[in-house]
């Protein structure tokens, strides 16, 4: 994964914001490295850290994937009824990418926004955009929320940015949770 970035998709409404959604939802939008791990293993990721099963109570928290082409969206139906195979009725929508809106700045890289690891990176990204762009900060983001092992984190620890203060404790917060 390269970047992450939280926003709004799959309305109509221009310009969508948290307290003015429209019939968008809120979403992830993922960039990121096809060398490193494929679209049918960001499908898993997907389909594993959610339970696809339940149906939404609104359309703000619909559970879609967005595809970018007919590869991507042969992929995900596949998988899609692999799910179906297993769980029982799938809720998520296979969808067209369209339009993202990037959402408000309090809700980018919000694990990371609420660390002590923060003040850091606003040293580091004093720019919000060159913050929310950063593949350092949506790392370290995923790992503060619960993603990647501790393992994974020493492997690339020397290469986020961080001051020996700030590796030590983004270090004792992940390898201490898992």
């Amino acid at each position: 994964m390269i970047r992450t970035q939280v926003g709004y998709a799959g309305g109509t409404k221009d310009n969508p914001t948290y307290h003015s959604l429209g019939d968008h939802s809120e979403t992830i939008q993922i960039v990121y490295d096809p060398t490193r791990i494929s679209y049918e293993e960001l499908l898993d990721i997907f389909w594993s850290t959610h339970n696809p099963t339940v149906r939404p109570w609104s359309r703000q928290y619909a559970s879609f994937v967005f595809y970018h082409d007919e590869t991507q969206r042969e992929l995900a139906l596949k998988t899609k009824a692999q799910q179906e195979t297993r769980r029982g009725t799938i809720f998520t929508e296979i969808v067209p990418a369209g339009t993202f809106y990037p959402a408000e700045a309090y809700h980018q890289k919000y694990r990371l926004q609420q660390s002590s690891l923060m003040q850091e990176f606003t040293e580091i990204y004093p720019n919000h955009d060159d913050f929310v762009a950063s593949t350092a900060t949506a790392r370290v983001n995923g790992y503060l929320g619960g993603a990647g092992t501790c393992e994974q984190l020493r492997e690339e620890l020397d290469g986020l940015g961080l001051t020996a203060a700030g590796q030590d404790k983004l270090r004792q917060t992940v390898c201490s949770n898992r």
